[in-house]
C-alpha cells in the first residue's frame, strides 16, 4: 500500500526517473506524463493524489495545464521549474498551484513538500495515520517510528512491512 499516488508531469525522462526512484523510496506510488495534455489524461484516468508539475513543457505547459487542472480539481499541484524571478512564482501560484520549487531542488526538501500538501488536502483517504501503542509510535504519513523518544532508523522494505 503506498502512501498516495503522485502524478509526475516532466518531458525530460531523466527527471521522471529520478522522482520515480525518491517517491518509491519514501513510500509514493509514481504515474509518469510527459506533457500537460498526458497530465489531464492520466488525472482522469489514474486519479493521483497530488501533482508534480514542470512548466516548461511541449504541447501545453505547466501554467496551462495547472489552470486547467484547477478548472475542475482541487488536487495539490507542486510546480517545479528552472525560473526563480518573482514574477514566475506568482504567475504559477496564480494560476493554482499550491507551491513552487525551484530546479535544481533537494529531493529530502521535496519530499517534505509532498508530505505538506498532502496533510492540507483533504482528498487523500486516511490522511492521518498515525498508530501509538505504549511508547510507541508509528507515522504512516512520515513514514517514521519513535520507541519512547527515540525513532527507530527503518529501512524503506522494512516501514513497509509495518503497513
Amino acid at each position: 500500500m503506498s502512501l498516495a499516488r503522485v502524478l509526475v508531469v516532466d518531458d525530460d525522462p531523466s527527471i521522471r526517473r529520478v522522482l520515480r526512484t525518491a517517491l518509491a523510496g519514501q513510500g509514493y506510488e509514481s504515474i509518469e506524463a510527459r506533457n500537460g495534455k498526458e497530465a489531464m489524461e492520466k488525472l482522469n484516468q489514474d486519479k493521483p493524489d497530488l501533482i508534480l508539475l514542470d512548466v516548461n513543457m511541449p504541447r501545453m505547459n505547466g501554467i496551462e495545464a495547472c489552470r486547467a487542472i484547477r478548472a475542475i480539481s482541487e488536487i495539490p499541484i507542486i510546480m517545479r521549474t528552472v525560473r526563480d524571478a518573482e514574477a514566475d512564482k506568482i504567475e504559477t501560484l496564480d494560476a493554482g498551484a499550491d507551491d513552487y520549487v525551484t530546479k535544481p531542488f533537494s529531493a529530502p526538501e521535496l519530499m517534505a513538500r509532498i508530505r505538506a500538501a498532502l496533510r492540507r488536502s483533504p482528498q487523500v483517504p486516511g490522511n492521518i495515520q498515525v498508530v501509538r501503542f505504549d511508547d510507541l509510535e508509528i507515522n504512516f504519513n512520515l513514514r517514521r517510528v519513535v520507541v519512547g523518544d527515540r525513532e527507530a532508523r527503518l529501512t524503506p522494505k522494512e516501514f513497509d512491512l509495518l503497513q
